[in-house]
């Protein structure tokens, strides 16, 4: 990752979002088919993916930092409540897997916006599916985002 996305991401306040997300995701420099079949690279890009590419790491870190403030971006434009820095980077985290329009079309904002901080935490684990299909992968990621997103609030 370039110094100059690095402190990009540290000045968004979300730095810590990255080895949450790296955790999850792993990094994959050949494009490969997720679970669902979806063409996939990097640290679970998915948008312009094709199958036979190949990327390097300064080309997955790159990927990895845009998207992670384009989560928060959207994290940021969609709740209307304040977050503590732990709220934030688990929200950035799910932002980044499930996408902005999935996020701030959700229950789990509704409840946000509505002061429930706890009950959109408890809305996380339901997001444990792709295509209809539950993912143990998802199931851990979404547990581990709601004891962050829960450390906060209790």
């Amino acid at each position: 990752m370039t110094p100059a996305l690095r402190n990009r991401l540290v000045a968004a306040g979300i730095a810590a979002s990255v080895p949450l997300v790296v955790g999850f995701e792993g990094l994959r420099q050949k494009a490969y088919l997720d679970p669902v079949g979806i063409p996939t690279a990097c640290f679970g890009t998915t948008a312009g993916v094709r199958m036979g590419q190949t990327y390097s790491v300064e080309q997955c870190e790159n990927l990895l930092a845009a998207e992670l403030l384009q989560a928060n971006s959207a994290v940021s434009r969609c709740v209307a409540v304040p977050l503590n820095p732990n709220q934030r980077t688990a929200y950035t985290s799910f932002v980044y897997n499930v996408g902005p329009q999935n996020f701030c079309g959700s229950t789990l904002v509704r409840k946000l916006n509505a002061g429930d901080y706890a009950g959109a935490c408890n809305e996380l684990p339901r997001w444990r599916y792709a295509k209809g299909v539950p993912l143990p992968g998802l199931a851990k990621r979404r547990a581990a985002e709601r004891e962050l997103c829960l450390a906060a609030v209790s």
